[in-house]
């Protein structure tokens, strides 16, 4: 590996972290070794010193500088596609909720990771070749869901289709509704959160934090759906922005926390009396964005994922009761 060479960002790329960006394109480079190129500005980003967490755009172009090769006996081997298994390609199949020639929508599992990282070896970027469903293309990622957030992933199966899907959720032309728990009620029912979000923590604990001098701006629409007395409520929870945990820090910020969401809501995110419900119930329930080949928008949603399902009927909700005109208003157009 040697010489300095200028590599743009693909579509389905838009939104990587750069770091991740070098370990997709240069996976032997060592993540010291780019901290280094990176404090010393010998990596640049359209021009600019640039930051291992600095998240990517289409079309930026990366000044990648001459790379120490690895020693002999450890040389990148020729890039062998790793099969998936196969119990674990029909489950992801099963859990397909939409297909079309340009399209796949996925009902993620809370727990599974959209991408890898230092200590994150399975992940779904590396099982796509078992969405190709006979296509000639490995279906690309266009956007992404936390770890332990389940719900709603659209795929590209085209550089086309890929190329505006990313347009689209870039220009926020899409409607996403997530389904939460949160501890404690909501006041008022309904509302709107603009708190802009700075990130923090080290590489592999990111987390974001309010911070309105230097944050970048952050709105979350939310209605209560429906309250379990006053120590929690179902909430309907509509990003209009994009931002990092942005609806874990939002709800937390406000003082009402996401059920199982320590990172963000330590000790109060927890219930007595739901020793069960330790995990995130945060769900991608609704997807509308502009389909990249037809006229009509695609509209996608995905049930409860057990743990959640557990805790509505532990609670008495029925997840068929959501369509009330406090969602309604939240699906609205701007």
């Amino acid at each position: 590996m040697s010489g300095v060479r200028t590599l743009a960002v693909a579509a389905a790329e838009a939104e990587l972290r750069l770091d991740k960006w070098f370990q997709r394109h240069f996976p032997d480079l060592p993540h010291g070794r780019l901290q280094k190129l990176l404090r010393t500005g010998q990596v640049r980003v359209d021009g600019r010193r640039a930051k291992a967490g600095d998240r990517l755009a289409e079309g930026q172009e990366v000044r990648v500088p001459p790379l120490s090769a690895p020693p002999d006996d450890a040389r990148r081997r020729p890039s062998v596609p790793r099969a998936v298994p196969e119990g674990e390609a029909k489950d992801l199949r099963a859990r397909v909720i939409y297909r079309d020639d340009a399209v796949i929508a996925l009902d993620k599992p809370p727990g599974l990771a959209v991408q890898g990282g230092t200590k994150t070896a399975h992940h779904l970027d590396a099982m796509l070749d078992a969405l190709r469903f006979g296509s000639a293309e490995r279906p690309r990622l266009v956007h992404r869901l936390d770890k332990d957030t389940s719900g709603v992933l659209v795929l590209a199966r085209t550089a086309g289709a890929a190329k505006a899907l990313t347009a689209a959720f870039r220009a926020r032309e899409t409607v996403k509704l997530y389904w939460a728990i949160v501890v404690g009620l909501p006041e008022p029912a309904m509302g709107e959160i603009d708190l802009p979000l700075a990130k923090g923590g080290r590489p592999g604990g990111e987390r974001v934090r309010p911070d309105e001098e230097d944050g970048l701006r952050a709105v979350t629409r939310y209605a209560v759906i429906e309250a379990a007395g006053r120590r929690a409520a179902w909430l309907g929870l509509r990003p209009l922005t994009g931002r990092t945990h942005q609806l874990r820090a939002h709800m937390a910020a406000i003082g009402r926390p996401i059920l199982g969401d320590g990172k963000y809501g330590g000790r109060d995110a927890f219930l007595p009396g739901l020793d069960d419900a330790k995990a995130l119930h945060l769900h991608a329930r609704f997807l509308r964005i502009p389909h990249p080949a037809r006229r009509a928008p695609l509209e996608v949603e995905a049930p409860l994922p057990p743990h959640m399902a557990a805790t509505w009927r532990h609670m008495g909700l029925d997840p068929r009761g959501a369509e009330n005109d406090a969602v309604m208003a939240l699906l609205a157009e701007d």
